[in-house]
């Protein structure tokens, strides 16, 4: 199996996607913002039909800088600022893809999604289906999500589970800079619709990023640290959590593996439970509320499927089932390397 950096230590890399690549070049470092910024701006050059707008994408370049530049070298007719109106924004997205344009939109943040879900789950997730497969809706809806950047209400969601829960809707996260950049490439070539959420408080976290080396099966979980004991399944903002707990846990003679979900849906069951079967015992590690939460799904497809190789729980370590707190409280509610050690404590080895 061959290895890339990803900006993790240990990452290993699928088999090469399909889409066409360009000649070999030189490995670039760079920020996850700046991978995605790299993915749009490649994807504009490749093909006419994209276009990005949103909130803010245009001269501001997004909150988080994202789209910076984009407007000024592709110009208004590829690049715009839409209205403060996220059901308008998916609804005009709607439409230009009905009508074989690429559109590329940004929810501001998590929870500004909210008033769009409607167009999504009524239209985006079912258009194909409805149709019989003779309208496709090739169209990308980009989410920053996640806590950890002291962010007021409507700030800081981790609301993936809605989506994901949706038929009809792949979800995709990266948690380095490598995806972040063949995700969004994929997603935008892709012609059904695609969710990326985008870990907000990993945005500045460099890595190096090969564009014409993709290396990877964007719908496919990756190991990125082997261990015996247990395995931690993390995604997005919890990647670096789930391998920080993997060192803290080495200290202490646990051999921790730890799993990259990548792909929220579809999911990966085949890496996921050869894992769970090699260490007998699992966890599920996410910043959004324990409840009906995304790890609740995990460990029941965990469970079910590896039962007889289970020595305990699949466990859940979550943020709590209330609403995100203030930002001075914020460091109290998010998963910590700490919390999933304590966690693990619990079962009786």
């Amino acid at each position: 199996m061959t290895m890339i950096d990803t900006g993790y230590e240990t990452a290993a890399a699928a088999e090469p996607e399909e889409r066409d690549v360009p000649t070999a070049s030189a490995p670039e470092t760079l920020s996850i913002a700046a991978a995605l910024t790299a993915a749009l701006d490649d994807a504009l050059a490749a093909d006419d039909r994209v276009v990005v707008y949103g909130e803010d994408v245009g001269p501001l370049g997004g909150v988080f800088r994202v789209t910076d530049g984009l407007a000024a070298k592709w110009g208004p007719q590829r690049v715009w600022d839409s209205p403060l109106a996220e059901s308008g924004i998916i609804g005009t997205a709607i439409g230009m893809a009905m009508a074989g344009m690429r559109p590329v939109v940004e929810m501001q943040f998590d929870a500004f999604s909210y008033p769009a879900l409607e167009q999504v789950f009524s239209h985006v997730a079912k258009m194909r289906n409805r149709t019989r497969g003779r309208v496709e809706l090739p169209l990308v809806i980009r989410i920053p999500y996640g806590g950890g950047i002291g962010g007021v209400e409507h700030h800081s969601d981790s609301s993936e589970a809605y989506w994901a829960h949706t038929p009809g809707l792949t979800v995709l996260t990266p948690s380095n800079a490598h995806d972040a950049y063949h995700q969004l490439r994929h997603a935008i070539d892709s012609q059904d619709p695609v969710i990326v959420f985008e870990p907000k408080r990993r945005y500045w976290t460099r890595g190096e990023v090969r564009r014409d080396e993709p290396g990877t099966d964007w719908n496919r979980a990756r190991v990125l640290r082997e261990g015996d004991d247990v395995v931690l399944l993390s995604y997005g903002p919890t990647v670096e959590v789930a391998l920080r707990a993997a060192e803290l846990g080495a200290e202490e003679g646990l051999s921790v593996e730890v799993i990259d979900l990548r792909s929220l849906s579809p999911f990966d069951d085949e890496t996921v439970s050869a894992s769970v079967r090699k260490c007998s015992r699992a966890a599920v590690i996410h910043e959004a509320a324990q409840f009906g939460g995304y790890g609740a799904e995990v460990a029941a497809r965990v469970m079910q499927r590896n039962f007889h190789w289970l020595d305990a729980p699949v466990l859940r370590v979550t943020g709590f089932d209330i609403p995100y707190p203030s930002p001075k409280l914020e460091e109290f509610y998010l998963p910590t390397a700490e919390r999933v050690l304590a966690a693990l404590d619990t079962w009786e080895w």
